[in-house]
């Protein structure tokens, strides 16, 4: 068996997220679908990790196990042609036997994307927010989430992880015009956690909440002090980072 990374990206609206489940559909059932047509037998595949109904991604891997080295040119072309137009291959890329989707990313980037002009360009792509936001108390907000902390505040209940610890290495909020970004990047996220956050933060700078209080459900590791979700529509996945030991043409950049 020859194992692959494909790089993906997909706009989520019209998915379950990025998990197969038995009564909705996901991106890994449609691109396992796809995969089985084109090899004629059943090819699992494992993502470097899930996204939530209606969450976009604009690069997530997942890694497959091939019984034929392949053209990977050539399956990326084909792969793509059978793909309907809301999922994407990018790059195919040959990597050891060992290396793993999920368990060898370093690090993963999100945007959550907000307008604060009603827009219908960018309707499913983007959370229209109308209250009024003042960006410098967002990023006091941002700056606290900076460094090794527990975010059991900003993770779905029950969630079964050995730990709730993430290192976060980048948080910060950006304005131009009328479209609000704010871009976070760590280790690992828990689930529900960007939206969460992103919901809680949004409390601080409309003013419904202050910094001192942000800081507070923080520190209380309790997920009903904190704030409700935001919209699935605005979050996108985009970026996830490995070593480059594990990938056969460690010079092959990531993106074709």
């Amino acid at each position: 068996m020859f194992r692959y990374f494909f790089e993906i990206a997909y706009k989520g609206t019209a998915y379950a997220g990025w998990q197969s489940q038995p009564n909705a559909i996901g991106v890994q059932q449609v691109v396992e679908e796809k995969l089985q047509l084109l090899f004629g037998t059943t090819v699992p595949i494992t993502g470097s990790g899930r996204t939530d109904t209606g969450v976009h991604c604009e690069q997530q891997f997942f890694h497959a196990d091939l019984p034929v080295e392949i053209n990977t040119l050539q399956i990326k072309r084909k792969l793509n042609g059978l793909l309907p137009n809301d999922i994407a291959i990018k790059n195919v890329l040959p990597v050891h036997s060992t290396a793993h989707a999920r368990f060898d990313a370093t690090l993963r980037s999100y945007e959550y994307r907000i307008v604060t002009e009603k827009n219908p360009l960018l309707q499913n792509l983007a959370t229209y927010y109308f209250k009024p936001l003042q960006i410098e108390n967002l990023n006091l907000a941002a700056t606290l989430l900076l460094g090794e902390k527990d975010f059991s505040s900003f993770c779905k209940a029950h969630t079964d992880v050995a730990h709730f610890r993430c290192t976060v290495t980048n948080a910060h909020w950006k304005q131009k015009e009328d479209i609000l970004v704010f871009h976070i990047s760590a280790n690992r996220f828990l689930r529900g956690m960007v939206r969460a956050l992103v919901g809680t933060m949004l409390d601080v700078g409309s003013g419904k909440t202050t910094i001192e209080q942000f800081n507070s459900i923080l520190n209380a590791r309790n997920r009903k002090t904190a704030g409700m979700n935001a919209p699935p529509e605005g979050l996108f996945l985009t970026a996830v980072h490995y070593p480059e030991n594990i990938f056969l043409n460690p010079k092959q950049p990531i993106h074709g």
